[in-house]
């Protein structure tokens, strides 16, 4: 279907075994637009999938009725309509035991973003508030906007890309108010520049959606073109932590994912996230969450749903 979502029968390049299938943005041709709008069923089956996957780029998604739930990564969101939800390039996610769904689901990459680079920050402000129920005004704004996204892009006329980025920053700046208190003055200036630069590269995912930006500040400083301790400040300064800690969140985070949501052994856990040794892998796990990968499994397992769902071979 062009323009959209892979259907359950022709997925990408096969998932590696034990782990969940990853959807990818089909190009809109000629034009080769990485985006996509429309209905839960226009988009295609995908769009309301029971069984974890990951995505490689943004998804928007306003509902608009049904009941169920909708499980992103290690949260769980009962579904009282309307909401407003969004999920990252990377996450897990399915829907469980959802009857009556429907709304508009908007679809992304990363580069579609480039005629407004503050738009990755909004999706950090929102990120950390991904799922929204909305008060009437807010529902009515939000069916408004993402019908004049949806007619922008189905016309096509020239110079569409354009306005359909605009409409975006749009969504983006007015969901990121939502509920939220207002934000201090960012900070500008190569700090700044520094700061999102770094925040980007560690949320870099690969052909299969699984995280791969670098594991070390050193590493992270030497891709930036600075010295490690010129990005520590930076990033304390813009984002009010440290890049160490915010590496050791990212690899927390996908770990959690593959143990929750695969298969895998916690040796191959260890390795997809960057990690050589299995027995320290295990002890900065500990670390981090309190409990063992083992122990975190048991309590937060979707594996059955991913497993069932595997489209491909090892």
């Amino acid at each position: 279907m062009r323009g959209t979502t892979a259907s359950p029968d022709t997925p990408c390049a096969a998932s590696r075994r034990g782990e969940p299938p990853v959807h990818r943005l089909e190009l809109r041709l000629p034009d080769d637009v990485p985006f996509a709008v429309g209905t839960f069923d226009t988009i295609g089956p995908m769009s309301r999938a029971a069984f974890p996957h990951r995505h490689t780029f943004y998804e928007i998604v306003h509902v608009t009725h049904g009941a169920g739930t909708h499980v992103v990564d290690m949260e769980r969101w009962e579904l009282r309509p309307p909401h407003l939800g969004l999920i990252l390039p990377g996450q897990l996610h399915h829907w469980e035991d959802v009857h009556g769904l429907d709304g508009s689901v908007v679809l992304f990459t990363p580069e579609f973003l480039l005629d407004h680079p503050g738009d990755q920050d909004l999706l950090r402000r929102i990120a950390a508030r991904p799922w929204l129920r909305l008060d009437p005004a807010a529902h009515r704004r939000t069916a408004h906007l993402i019908a004049e996204l949806g007619e922008e892009y189905g016309h096509g006329d020239a110079g569409f890309a354009t306005v359909l980025r605009s409409l975006l920053h749009v969504l983006l700046v007015r969901t990121a108010r939502l509920g939220a208190p207002p934000e201090p003055p960012a900070p500008s200036g190569r700090p700044a520049s520094v700061a999102d630069a770094f925040a980007r590269l560690i949320a870099r995912t690969d052909a299969d959606g699984a995280a791969a930006g670098p594991r070390s500040v050193r590493e992270c400083a030497e891709r930036l073109g600075v010295t490690p301790g010129y990005l520590t400040e930076a990033v304390r300064v813009a984002l009010g932590r440290t890049p160490a800690g915010l590496l050791r969140e990212a690899r927390t985070r996908e770990a959690q994912r593959l143990l929750a949501h695969t298969s895998l052994s916690v040796r191959q856990v260890a390795s997809r996230a960057g990690f050589d040794d299995p027995a320290y892998f295990c002890r900065f796990f500990r670390r981090e969450t309190g409990m063992s990968p083992g122990d975190f499994r048991k309590h937060h397992d979707h594996r059955l749903a991913s497993i069932e769902a595997d489209p491909g071979p090892a």
